[in-house]
């Protein structure tokens, strides 16, 4: 069963990934046009600011996988309910002081913003702000359910119901706009999805899962130590805040919102491409910590970190590549010529976050041993000193240097890290850059190969993208099988043995 739900869970994952990504890739460009570049820009650099609040979930959601998850491991149902008591406790609060931000910051929108926004987009911006902080209120806590269904392995049904929550969303937005929407409809629709997901995970929870939430005992050290372990996910929650949301809210303040847009649109295709590695490593949390309570030694662990490493980077790598050759000429073709340099903002960003992405395993293990205090001191010193270099690169020198200052402290936080896994993670590090280190070698290779070809090319047309897109892909596939281990090459013809079961071929052995 467990086995099902994962290999399940992964496939609804880049099954949720496919669908998200080729319906926000069909859908933004229509959003931009109905919206415009400046109401877009609006609309992306509001929700960076309420994201910061978001922050203040304080790591729970990854808590509450974690915990139950080792409670369901040692068949401990009196704990399980008792910890997620204390946990709902904690949300209530949590809410309480979004909503009291909510109204400290609401009237500050305006002096923030008053010189780069006009007052029809100020009187906007104050709608989606209210909206949004009501959003969060209820959206943090009722992401708990979800958290549980993690952490019971059960994610067939939530990831089928949030695939369908998308195809929803995208049909629903297309009508709003075609009859004359704007952001705050926008806005108000997230908002009821919101409510209705949550309404779901719940009812599964409760009644598929049978779980419980009673309050047996209050405890203040279960307290201290929910928080002693949250605290560092609610550091690494802020990162990803600082990292990439910060720069709309830098850019909104010097430069138009029709800046902020292009700059949106080339962090929503870094985050495309990150969602392709989220959903292998989402799935493996509960496996790394049965892994740990298993006290499972070193080399099966780094077996299993190398796996999944490997994986991710094998589709990873791939759409790095195909973006490395086509990514200008698709960005043109999707949003518009005025984002090209979208390009060079989503390139960089694919670039430094690729060793991050495919290394999560590693950190599902610090998190499962609850060794993330240093990498959290780690990533947030990093990380301040980079959205300093971010704030003077923006104002002096440009967006894509702010990106480049952004990327720099990424990488920089992967080489500081390697003694720690392996000292903390028990993880043999060298064995593991030994095995995927071809991976990034073949794809050097192959893209230098395209690159230099392409020199000779007297234009480049729509069918030298076609060219590039399809022989970059039939070489990749080539060169990378014999690249494979057996045991992906295994997973690569059971994964085809099944789709063509599907359409009745059974391949003869």
């Amino acid at each position: 069963m467990r086995l099902n739900q994962l290999k399940g869970g992964a496939a609804l994952s880049y099954l949720n990934i496919i669908f998200t990504n080729v319906i926000g890739l069909l859908l933004t460009p229509y959003i931009i046009n109905s919206l415009g570049n400046s109401e877009y820009g609006l609309y992306t650099m509001i929700g960076a600011l309420v994201g910061y609040l978001s922050v203040l979930d304080f790591g729970l959601n990854n808590t509450i996988i974690r915990f139950v998850a080792k409670f369901r491991e040692e068949k401990n149902k009196k704990e399980e309910e008792n910890f997620l008591a204390h946990s709902f406790i904690i949300y209530a609060v949590i809410s309480t002081i979004i909503i009291l931000l909510g109204i400290i910051v609401y009237p500050k929108i305006g002096e923030i913003y008053n010189k780069s926004l006009s007052p029809l987009e100020l009187s906007k911006a104050k709608i989606m702000f209210a909206i949004l902080i009501f959003n969060l209120s209820f959206s943090l806590p009722g992401g708990a359910f979800a958290g549980i269904c993690s952490g019971y392995e059960e994610f067939i049904l939530p990831k089928s119901i949030g695939i369908l929550k998308y195809v929803v969303r995208a049909i629903i937005i297309f009508l709003i706009l075609s009859q004359g929407g704007d952001s705050i409809s926008m806005v108000i629709l997230d908002t009821v999805l919101n409510l209705v997901i949550i309404g779901i995970n719940s009812l599964i929870v409760f009644k598929k899962l049978n779980i419980k939430i009673k309050l047996h005992n209050f405890q203040k050290k279960l307290f201290k130590r929910i928080l002693g372990f949250s605290i560092w996910l609610f550091v690494f929650a802020l990162v990803h805040q600082l990292r990439w949301q910060f720069g709309q809210l830098i850019l909104g303040v010097y430069f138009t919102t029709t800046v902020v847009a292009i700059y949106a649109v080339g962090i929503t295709l870094g985050n495309y491409y990150g969602a392709f590695s989220s959903a292998i490593e989402s799935v493996f949390l509960p496996r790394a910590m049965q892994m740990i309570v298993q006290n499972k030694k070193s080399e099966e662990i780094t077996d299993m970190f190398i796996k999944i490493s490997r994986i991710i980077l094998l589709i990873l790598l791939f759409i790095l590549g195909e973006f490395i050759l086509i990514g200008k000429e698709f960005i043109n073709f999707w949003v518009g010529n005025e984002y090209s340099p979208a390009y060079y903002y989503a390139l960089l960003i694919m670039i430094g976050l690729t060793p991050t992405l495919s290394q999560g395993f590693a950190n599902n293990i610090l998190e499962a041993k609850n060794h993330l205090s240093y990498r959290g001191k780690l990533i947030l010193t990093l990380t301040i000193l980079g959205v300093v270099a971010s704030i003077f690169s923006a104002k002096y020198l440009g967006i894509l240097q702010m990106i480049m200052a952004t990327v720099l402290f990424i990488l920089l936080e992967r080489i500081i890290m390697i003694p720690y896994y392996i000292k903390k993670a028990d993880l043999n590090m060298l064995r593991y850059y030994k095995e995927v280190s071809p991976l990034y070698l073949g794809l050097t290779v192959l893209i230098i190969v395209f690159v230099c070809g392409n020199i000779f090319l007297p234009e480049h047309n729509i069918y030298v993208v076609l060219g590039n897109m399809l022989g970059f892909l039939i070489m990749y596939i080539l060169l990378f099988y014999i690249l494979m281990t057996s045991y992906e090459k295994a997973l690569v013809r059971s994964s085809l043995d099944r789709i063509l079961i599907k359409f009745g071929i059974k391949l003869r052995k």
